[in-house]
């Protein structure tokens, strides 16, 4: 697919520089080297997009010690700071961790920017944005759910610039994780197989999607997802495209598959439901003008894919 890394976090050339990550706590007290924010996973944004302070910056007073090394910026060292540990004064933990948190913080040290949700300001990110906001928030979800050795237990230290955690006790070595993903445009002619799953907005559809099993091809994962979501089968399967997605650290494999059948049978455990629907309505639900079904979310890649599926992009 000649457009397929177009796509939010489909990467941007970033120098990650792992050569670096021995040394990275140097780094980071560097002249010129600059720390981009998170709280709580949210970004810091401003009107020009991703923030970006210098290590000095009064900022980084609230910020946790160890620092994410992203990799270098136009030769610049670049980190990522977490800032979880600051109470924002006006702070009301009822409205967060909902599918799309709505709030906003802002910094005092930082008054013309806010912490922002990454799924709802993904689309607004330059390709560069996208791919340090996406990494940061990834890796340092990574860190906040993997404190202790799966080995024997003890709590393990941050290393190698936050891109490994290493315990003490045992020597065990741990590295990031990236959980592998199916997401299918699986369609029937002038069709395609749409679905949803409880607890989206209302009418909201989406491509079929699933985690890849252990011992099990990207192919076999999509077909075995779709007959277990949908009852469908499928024949030929094509890779198109893939999109990190930090959410909270999937790799989505974004493929074609022809189905050979239409009938569904939905697993009510799996989705809430499954529907075949023209390429007709797909454009106008896109348009905004269908009477009952919204698309799959802007900078999402199932978004993504149907419209360069409209358009005739798949090649």
């Amino acid at each position: 697919m000649k457009i397929a890394e177009t796509v939010t976090f489909g990467g941007s050339g970033l120098d990650r520089a792992a050569e670096l990550r021995r040394q990275a706590s140097d780094l980071q007290t560097q002249p010129g080297a600059q720390m981009i924010l998170l709280w709580r996973g949210k970004p810091m944004i401003g009107e020009g997009g991703l923030i970006r302070v210098a290590g000095d910056h009064p900022v980084l007073g609230d910020a946790a010690q160890d620092m994410v090394f992203l990799g270098r910026e136009d030769g610049v060292p670049t980190f990522a700071a977490d800032l979880s540990a600051w109470t924002p004064a006006d702070l009301d933990e009822t409205q967060l961790g909902g599918f799309l948190d709505p709030t906003e913080q802002v910094h005092p040290a930082v008054p013309d920017a806010m912490f922002s949700e990454l799924r709802a300001i993904m689309t607004r990110l330059s390709p560069r944005d996208a791919e340090l906001a996406a990494t940061a928030k990834a890796v340092m979800g990574w860190h906040l759910s993997h404190r202790f050795c799966a080995q024997c237990g003890a709590e393990s230290a941050f290393a190698m610039g936050g891109w490994q955690r290493d315990c003490a006790v045992c020597g065990g070595h741990h590295f990031p994780r990236t959980d592998p993903v199916v997401i299918m445009l699986i369609t029937h002619g002038n069709s395609v197989l749409l679905g949803r799953s409880p607890g989206w907005p209302d009418g909201m559809y989406s491509l079929l999607a699933g985690f890849v099993e252990p011992g099990e091809t990207i192919e076999a994962a999509v077909r075995r997802e779709v007959f277990e979501e949908a009852g469908v089968r499928v024949g030929a399967v094509s890779y198109l495209s893939s999109q990190p997605w930090p959410f909270p650290a999937s790799l989505m494999f974004g493929c074609a598959g022809e189905a050979i059948d239409t009938t569904l049978t939905i697993d009510p455990e799996e989705i809430e439901d499954a529907i075949w629907v023209t390429r007709e309505d797909v454009a106008l639900a896109f348009s905004g003008n269908h009477p009952t079904i919204l698309p799959a979310r802007k900078g999402a890649i199932a978004h993504f894919l149907l419209e360069a599926w409209l358009a005739d992009r798949l090649d």
